[in-house]
């Protein structure tokens, strides 16, 4: 989360994020869906999505594959990242489409990320890219097992 993002989201937003978490509609017109239950229409609902991920209150909105089935990896991997560099670094690892998201710990390893890539070979690469363009060693953690744990945070201050 960015440092200048509020805790929580409030109103509209709130209810449609808490809402699209899980339990997408498998319909023709899934946001219209969403929407009618919600007091929007389908525009209304697609532009709101795209205005909290343009203004980074969102930093993705898709679905989630076990992209090892279709040949695929994810990749956790983590950098040692000078303090002053941080916010570059960041800016270089984001870069990567392949790059689902990186977030910041306080520990050595202070910058963790996700590559997903269409190959095993194609997430080397991208791992490599990273720590050619960076000049920082990359630590990778390849997914060996498969966890399920589904944390659900509301975003509405109000949500139960």
């Amino acid at each position: 989360m960015r440092s200048d993002t509020p805790a929580w989201i409030a109103g509209t937003d709130a209810r449609l994020i808490d809402r699209l978490h899980g339990g997408f509609p498998l319909v023709d017109r899934p946001f219209a869906a969403v929407g009618a239950e919600l007091g929007l229409s389908e525009d209304e609902v697609l532009e709101r999505l795209r205005v909290l991920l343009a203004g980074g209150l969102l930093t993705r909105f898709g679905p989630l594959f076990q992209i090892e089935r279709a040949g695929g990896q994810f990749v956790l991997a983590a950098l040692e990242v000078p303090q002053e560099r941080f916010e570059a670094v960041a800016a270089q690892v984001n870069a990567h489409p392949e790059v689902a998201h990186n977030y910041r710990r306080e520990h050595a390893f202070n910058m963790w990320f996700v590559v997903a890539a269409e190959t095993p070979a194609r997430a080397a690469e991208v791992l490599a890219a990273i720590e050619a363009e960076t000049g920082l060693p990359v630590a990778a953690f390849p997914k060996e097992r498969e966890y399920r744990v589904e944390l659900r945070l509301p975003a509405a201050r109000d949500a139960k």
